[in-house]
Protein backbone atom coordinates (compact mmCIF):
# COMPACT_ATOMS: atom_id res chain seq x y z
CA UNK A 1 0.00 0.00 0.00
CA UNK A 2 1.34 3.44 -0.92
CA UNK A 3 2.38 5.79 1.84
CA UNK A 4 -0.38 8.22 2.78
CA UNK A 5 0.36 11.83 1.86
CA UNK A 6 -0.43 14.55 4.38
CA UNK A 7 -2.18 17.73 3.25
CA UNK A 8 0.18 20.75 3.38
CA UNK A 9 -0.64 23.26 6.12
CA UNK A 10 0.40 26.57 4.47
CA UNK A 11 0.45 28.14 1.02
CA UNK A 12 4.24 27.94 0.89
CA UNK A 13 4.11 24.26 1.79
CA UNK A 14 1.38 23.71 -0.82
CA UNK A 15 3.50 25.33 -3.56
CA UNK A 16 6.42 23.03 -2.74
CA UNK A 17 4.22 19.95 -2.27
CA UNK A 18 2.34 20.27 -5.56
CA UNK A 19 5.42 21.17 -7.61
CA UNK A 20 5.96 17.45 -8.27
CA UNK A 21 3.44 16.12 -10.89
CA UNK A 22 3.73 12.55 -9.54
CA UNK A 23 2.93 13.74 -6.03
CA UNK A 24 -0.05 15.73 -7.36
CA UNK A 25 -1.35 12.60 -9.06
CA UNK A 26 -0.84 10.41 -5.98
CA UNK A 27 -2.53 12.96 -3.71
CA UNK A 28 -5.52 13.28 -6.04
CA UNK A 29 -5.88 9.50 -6.20
CA UNK A 30 -5.77 9.38 -2.40
CA UNK A 31 -8.45 12.06 -2.03
CA UNK A 32 -10.74 10.72 -4.77
CA UNK A 33 -10.56 7.06 -3.75
CA UNK A 34 -9.86 7.16 0.02
CA UNK A 35 -10.36 3.39 0.37
CA UNK A 36 -7.45 2.83 -2.03
CA UNK A 37 -9.59 1.09 -4.68
CA UNK A 38 -9.52 2.99 -7.98
CA UNK A 39 -12.67 2.48 -10.07
CA UNK A 40 -13.41 3.26 -13.71
CA UNK A 41 -15.65 6.37 -14.01
CA UNK A 42 -17.40 4.81 -17.04
CA UNK A 43 -18.28 1.27 -15.88
CA UNK A 44 -17.27 1.41 -12.17
CA UNK A 45 -15.08 -1.66 -12.50
CA UNK A 46 -12.35 -1.63 -9.80
CA UNK A 47 -8.57 -1.98 -10.02
CA UNK A 48 -7.73 -0.72 -13.52
CA UNK A 49 -4.18 -0.99 -14.87
CA UNK A 50 -1.95 2.00 -14.12
CA UNK A 51 0.03 3.44 -17.03
CA UNK A 52 2.88 5.06 -15.13
CA UNK A 53 4.46 7.05 -17.94
CA UNK A 54 1.14 8.68 -18.85
CA UNK A 55 -0.19 8.97 -15.29
CA UNK A 56 -3.40 7.40 -16.53
CA UNK A 57 -5.45 4.31 -15.76
CA UNK A 58 -6.83 1.75 -18.21
CA UNK A 59 -9.98 -0.17 -17.41
CA UNK A 60 -9.73 -3.95 -17.85
CA UNK A 61 -13.09 -3.98 -19.62
CA UNK A 62 -13.23 -2.98 -23.26
CA UNK A 63 -15.40 0.07 -23.84
CA UNK A 64 -15.04 3.65 -25.19
CA UNK A 65 -12.81 5.91 -23.09
CA UNK A 66 -11.36 2.96 -21.18
CA UNK A 67 -8.26 5.07 -20.45
CA UNK A 68 -8.83 7.84 -17.93
CA UNK A 69 -6.94 10.22 -15.69
CA UNK A 70 -7.77 11.41 -12.17
CA UNK A 71 -9.41 14.48 -13.78
CA UNK A 72 -12.16 12.50 -15.53
CA UNK A 73 -15.52 12.84 -13.80
CA UNK A 74 -14.43 15.90 -11.82
CA UNK A 75 -14.54 19.68 -12.20
CA UNK A 76 -11.05 19.39 -13.76
CA UNK A 77 -12.18 17.24 -16.71
CA UNK A 78 -11.14 18.30 -20.23
CA UNK A 79 -8.93 21.06 -18.87
CA UNK A 80 -5.42 21.50 -20.33
CA UNK A 81 -4.39 23.32 -17.14
CA UNK A 82 -2.02 21.06 -15.15
CA UNK A 83 -3.28 19.51 -11.94
CA UNK A 84 -0.79 21.43 -9.80
CA UNK A 85 -2.26 24.74 -11.02
CA UNK A 86 -5.77 23.55 -10.23
CA UNK A 87 -4.80 22.52 -6.71
CA UNK A 88 -3.02 25.81 -6.00
CA UNK A 89 -6.00 27.76 -7.36
CA UNK A 90 -8.31 25.76 -5.09
CA UNK A 91 -6.04 26.41 -2.10
CA UNK A 92 -6.24 30.16 -2.65
CA UNK A 93 -9.97 30.50 -3.30
CA UNK A 94 -10.88 28.35 -0.28
CA UNK A 95 -8.53 30.15 2.10
CA UNK A 96 -8.43 33.82 1.02
CA UNK A 97 -10.96 35.47 3.34
CA UNK A 98 -12.24 37.86 0.66
CA UNK A 99 -11.71 35.54 -2.31
CA UNK A 100 -9.31 35.96 -5.20
CA UNK A 101 -10.17 37.67 -8.48
CA UNK A 102 -9.64 36.04 -11.86
CA UNK A 103 -7.05 38.70 -12.75
CA UNK A 104 -5.00 37.99 -9.63
CA UNK A 105 -5.30 34.24 -10.13
CA UNK A 106 -4.26 34.58 -13.79
CA UNK A 107 -1.08 36.43 -12.76
CA UNK A 108 -0.28 33.88 -10.05
CA UNK A 109 -0.72 30.82 -12.30
CA UNK A 110 0.48 32.25 -15.62
CA UNK A 111 -2.81 31.64 -17.45
CA UNK A 112 -5.21 34.00 -19.21
CA UNK A 113 -7.88 35.90 -17.27
CA UNK A 114 -10.57 33.98 -19.16
CA UNK A 115 -9.07 30.67 -18.06
CA UNK A 116 -8.73 31.85 -14.46
CA UNK A 117 -12.37 33.03 -14.46
CA UNK A 118 -13.49 29.60 -15.68
CA UNK A 119 -11.34 27.88 -13.05
CA UNK A 120 -12.79 30.03 -10.27
CA UNK A 121 -16.35 29.12 -11.23
CA UNK A 122 -15.55 25.42 -11.43
CA UNK A 123 -14.01 25.51 -7.97
CA UNK A 124 -17.05 27.40 -6.62
CA UNK A 125 -19.14 24.45 -7.78
CA UNK A 126 -17.11 22.17 -5.49
CA UNK A 127 -17.65 24.66 -2.63
CA UNK A 128 -21.42 24.43 -3.04
CA UNK A 129 -23.02 23.29 0.21
CA UNK A 130 -25.26 20.25 0.43
CA UNK A 131 -27.58 22.14 2.84
CA UNK A 132 -28.40 18.89 4.58
CA UNK A 133 -30.77 19.00 7.56
CA UNK A 134 -32.68 21.87 9.08
CA UNK A 135 -31.41 24.89 10.99
CA UNK A 136 -32.09 24.52 14.71
CA UNK A 137 -32.03 26.47 17.96
CA UNK A 138 -32.22 30.21 17.35
CA UNK A 139 -32.32 31.40 13.74
CA UNK A 140 -31.90 34.90 12.34
CA UNK A 141 -33.60 35.77 9.05
CA UNK A 142 -32.78 38.86 7.02
CA UNK A 143 -32.45 40.06 3.45
CA UNK A 144 -30.12 42.35 1.56
CA UNK A 145 -29.70 43.79 -1.92
CA UNK A 146 -26.67 43.25 -4.14
CA UNK A 147 -25.92 45.58 -7.02
CA UNK A 148 -24.30 48.81 -8.14
CA UNK A 149 -24.81 52.02 -6.21
CA UNK A 150 -27.41 54.35 -7.65
CA UNK A 151 -25.07 57.34 -7.47
CA UNK A 152 -22.66 55.58 -9.85
CA UNK A 153 -25.32 54.94 -12.52
CA UNK A 154 -25.59 56.93 -15.71
CA UNK A 155 -28.60 59.30 -15.57
CA UNK A 156 -30.13 57.57 -18.59
CA UNK A 157 -30.02 54.21 -16.81
CA UNK A 158 -31.51 55.72 -13.68
CA UNK A 159 -34.46 57.03 -15.67
CA UNK A 160 -34.96 53.67 -17.39
CA UNK A 161 -34.88 51.75 -14.11
CA UNK A 162 -37.19 54.25 -12.48
CA UNK A 163 -39.91 53.67 -15.06
CA UNK A 164 -39.49 49.94 -15.72
CA UNK A 165 -39.01 48.59 -12.21
CA UNK A 166 -41.70 50.20 -10.12
CA UNK A 167 -43.14 46.74 -9.50
CA UNK A 168 -39.84 45.63 -7.98
CA UNK A 169 -39.85 48.67 -5.72
CA UNK A 170 -43.34 47.86 -4.48
CA UNK A 171 -42.11 44.33 -3.76
CA UNK A 172 -39.53 45.69 -1.34
CA UNK A 173 -36.51 45.70 -3.64
CA UNK A 174 -34.53 48.34 -5.48
CA UNK A 175 -34.21 48.85 -9.24
CA UNK A 176 -31.04 47.29 -10.63
CA UNK A 177 -30.34 45.21 -7.52
CA UNK A 178 -30.75 41.52 -6.72
CA UNK A 179 -32.51 40.38 -3.54
CA UNK A 180 -30.61 37.90 -1.38
CA UNK A 181 -32.17 36.16 1.62
CA UNK A 182 -30.09 34.81 4.50
CA UNK A 183 -30.76 32.43 7.40
CA UNK A 184 -28.25 32.15 10.22
CA UNK A 185 -28.29 29.49 12.91
CA UNK A 186 -26.80 31.06 16.01
CA UNK A 187 -23.90 29.57 17.92
CA UNK A 188 -24.91 27.03 20.53
CA UNK A 189 -22.29 25.59 22.89
CA UNK A 190 -19.40 24.14 20.86
CA UNK A 191 -21.39 24.45 17.64
CA UNK A 192 -20.46 27.50 15.55
CA UNK A 193 -23.06 29.61 13.79
CA UNK A 194 -23.72 28.71 10.16
CA UNK A 195 -25.42 30.53 7.34
CA UNK A 196 -27.45 29.76 4.24
CA UNK A 197 -28.13 32.30 1.52
CA UNK A 198 -30.19 32.30 -1.63
CA UNK A 199 -31.19 34.67 -4.39
CA UNK A 200 -34.95 35.27 -4.18
CA UNK A 201 -37.27 36.88 -6.68
CA UNK A 202 -38.52 39.48 -4.22
CA UNK A 203 -39.13 40.11 -0.51
CA UNK A 204 -42.81 39.36 -0.85
CA UNK A 205 -44.30 37.12 1.83
CA UNK A 206 -44.73 33.94 -0.25
CA UNK A 207 -41.10 34.00 -1.43
CA UNK A 208 -39.58 34.51 2.04
CA UNK A 209 -41.92 32.15 3.90
CA UNK A 210 -41.24 29.35 1.40
CA UNK A 211 -37.47 29.53 2.05
CA UNK A 212 -37.94 29.66 5.82
CA UNK A 213 -40.21 26.60 5.71
CA UNK A 214 -37.57 24.67 3.70
CA UNK A 215 -34.80 25.34 6.21
CA UNK A 216 -36.35 25.93 9.65
CA UNK A 217 -38.60 23.44 11.51
CA UNK A 218 -41.84 24.60 13.11
CA UNK A 219 -41.53 25.86 16.68
CA UNK A 220 -38.01 27.27 16.24
CA UNK A 221 -37.20 30.70 17.65
CA UNK A 222 -36.85 33.05 14.67
CA UNK A 223 -35.52 36.62 14.82
CA UNK A 224 -36.35 39.10 12.06
CA UNK A 225 -36.65 42.84 11.51
CA UNK A 226 -40.02 44.56 11.19
CA UNK A 227 -40.53 43.85 7.47
CA UNK A 228 -44.25 43.25 6.89
CA UNK A 229 -43.54 40.06 4.90
CA UNK A 230 -42.50 38.35 8.17
CA UNK A 231 -45.72 39.35 9.96
CA UNK A 232 -47.41 35.91 10.10
CA UNK A 233 -44.36 33.84 11.09
CA UNK A 234 -45.75 33.65 14.63
CA UNK A 235 -48.29 31.07 13.42
CA UNK A 236 -45.51 28.49 13.01
CA UNK A 237 -42.47 29.82 14.91
CA UNK A 238 -41.56 31.66 18.09
CA UNK A 239 -41.21 34.92 16.21
CA UNK A 240 -39.22 37.78 17.79
CA UNK A 241 -39.10 41.14 15.98
CA UNK A 242 -36.60 43.97 16.23
CA UNK A 243 -37.75 47.27 14.73
CA UNK A 244 -34.67 49.01 13.31
CA UNK A 245 -36.52 52.32 13.29
CA UNK A 246 -36.34 52.21 17.11
CA UNK A 247 -33.24 50.15 17.98
CA UNK A 248 -30.92 47.49 16.60
CA UNK A 249 -30.61 45.30 19.70
CA UNK A 250 -33.09 44.39 22.41
CA UNK A 251 -31.37 41.78 24.57
CA UNK A 252 -31.08 38.65 22.43
CA UNK A 253 -33.54 40.01 19.87
CA UNK A 254 -31.49 41.23 16.89
CA UNK A 255 -30.25 40.23 13.45
CA UNK A 256 -26.67 41.41 13.97
CA UNK A 257 -25.22 38.02 13.06
CA UNK A 258 -26.57 38.30 9.54
CA UNK A 259 -25.77 42.01 9.34
CA UNK A 260 -22.13 41.12 10.02
CA UNK A 261 -22.27 38.42 7.38
CA UNK A 262 -23.72 40.84 4.81
CA UNK A 263 -20.78 43.13 5.53
CA UNK A 264 -18.32 40.30 4.75
CA UNK A 265 -20.20 39.34 1.59
CA UNK A 266 -20.37 42.88 0.21
CA UNK A 267 -16.73 43.51 1.02
CA UNK A 268 -15.83 40.42 -1.01
CA UNK A 269 -18.04 41.30 -3.97
CA UNK A 270 -17.28 45.02 -4.02
CA UNK A 271 -13.62 44.84 -3.05
CA UNK A 272 -12.36 41.68 -4.77
CA UNK A 273 -14.71 40.88 -7.63
CA UNK A 274 -15.92 44.47 -8.23
CA UNK A 275 -18.56 43.48 -10.80
CA UNK A 276 -20.76 40.38 -10.51
CA UNK A 277 -23.47 39.50 -13.00
CA UNK A 278 -26.83 38.57 -11.39
CA UNK A 279 -26.73 35.36 -13.46
CA UNK A 280 -23.66 34.23 -11.49
CA UNK A 281 -24.45 35.72 -8.08
CA UNK A 282 -25.53 32.41 -6.51
CA UNK A 283 -22.05 30.98 -7.16
CA UNK A 284 -20.40 33.83 -5.23
CA UNK A 285 -22.91 33.29 -2.42
CA UNK A 286 -21.90 29.62 -2.25
CA UNK A 287 -18.23 30.58 -2.07
CA UNK A 288 -18.67 33.06 0.78
CA UNK A 289 -21.04 30.78 2.74
CA UNK A 290 -18.52 27.92 2.50
CA UNK A 291 -15.67 29.97 3.94
CA UNK A 292 -17.92 31.35 6.69
CA UNK A 293 -19.31 27.96 7.70
CA UNK A 294 -15.85 26.35 7.67
CA UNK A 295 -14.08 29.25 9.41
CA UNK A 296 -13.24 27.09 12.45
CA UNK A 297 -11.20 24.73 10.22
CA UNK A 298 -7.59 25.41 9.33
CA UNK A 299 -6.46 26.07 5.75
CA UNK A 300 -5.60 22.42 5.09
CA UNK A 301 -9.00 21.18 6.29
CA UNK A 302 -10.93 23.66 4.13
CA UNK A 303 -8.83 22.73 1.10
CA UNK A 304 -9.27 18.99 1.66
CA UNK A 305 -13.03 19.36 2.21
CA UNK A 306 -13.40 21.18 -1.12
CA UNK A 307 -11.25 18.65 -2.97
CA UNK A 308 -13.48 15.81 -1.75
CA UNK A 309 -16.42 17.43 -3.57
CA UNK A 310 -14.88 17.78 -7.04
CA UNK A 311 -16.21 14.41 -8.28
CA UNK A 312 -19.54 14.26 -10.06
CA UNK A 313 -19.75 18.03 -10.46
CA UNK A 314 -19.03 19.74 -13.71
CA UNK A 315 -19.97 22.96 -15.45
CA UNK A 316 -19.07 23.83 -19.03
CA UNK A 317 -17.97 27.24 -20.28
CA UNK A 318 -21.08 27.45 -22.50
CA UNK A 319 -23.31 27.01 -19.45
CA UNK A 320 -21.41 29.68 -17.54
CA UNK A 321 -21.82 32.26 -20.29
CA UNK A 322 -25.51 31.39 -20.74
CA UNK A 323 -25.34 29.39 -23.96
CA UNK A 324 -25.91 25.72 -22.91
CA UNK A 325 -27.24 24.91 -26.40
CA UNK A 326 -23.68 25.34 -27.73
CA UNK A 327 -22.27 22.52 -25.61
CA UNK A 328 -20.53 19.82 -27.55
CA UNK A 329 -21.79 16.26 -27.35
Amino acid sequence: MAERLETPETLQAAIEFFSDPDRCHAYMVQMRWPDGIVTCPICNKPNPRYLEKQRRFECKSKHPRRQFSVKVGTIFEDSPVPLKSWLLAMWQITNCKNGISSYELARALGVTQKTAWFMNHRIRLAMQGDDGGMLEGEVEVDETYIGGKARNMHPRKKRALGTKNMGAMRGGGFPGKVTVMGLLERKAGEKHSRVRTKVVQSVRKHHLHAEIAKNVPDGTTVYTDALMSYRDLGLYYQHKVIDHAERYVDGVVHTNGLENYWSLLKRTIGGTYVSVEPFHLFRYLDEQAFRFNQRSDNDAARFAKTLRHVTGRRVTYETLIGHPEKQSA
